[in-house]
């Protein structure tokens, strides 16, 4: 039921909220600007070192630290190139006991 009342007054609605905004109200301006202009993600203001080995990891993350140090970099943008490394860390494990069991049944075929 209410859904159906808003809808009936969605018009209505939206030319007050501009109308509110316009006249200098900051929430329902912010609502107003949220909701025309979505938010994009920034391209990222840090040089991250080639990630080639498990040795690389930790410049990479020192490089994201210092970035958000001098404020090229917010937290929420340093948590999401922290995931991307993140996923490196889990390439290579994967790549660790690819090695690991190859090794195992190259062993145990040599027994056979």
């Amino acid at each position: 039921m209410a859904e159906a009342l808003l809808d009936g007054e969605a018009e209505a609605l939206t030319r007050k909220a501009v109308g509110l905004a316009l006249d200098g109200d900051a929430a329902v301006l912010r609502l107003c600007l949220e909701r025309i202009v979505p938010r994009r993600e920034r391209e990222a203001r840090v040089a991250l070192p080639p990630i080639r080995e498990v040795a690389h990891l930790p410049a990479a993350m020192s490089a994201i630290a210092a970035a958000v140090a001098e404020g090229a970099l917010t937290a929420g943008e340093a948590e999401a190139l922290g995931r991307l490394v993140e996923t490196f860390v889990r390439v290579f494990e994967a790549g660790a006991i690819d090695v690991r069991l190859k090794e195992v049944e190259a062993m145990l075929g040599a027994r056979v």
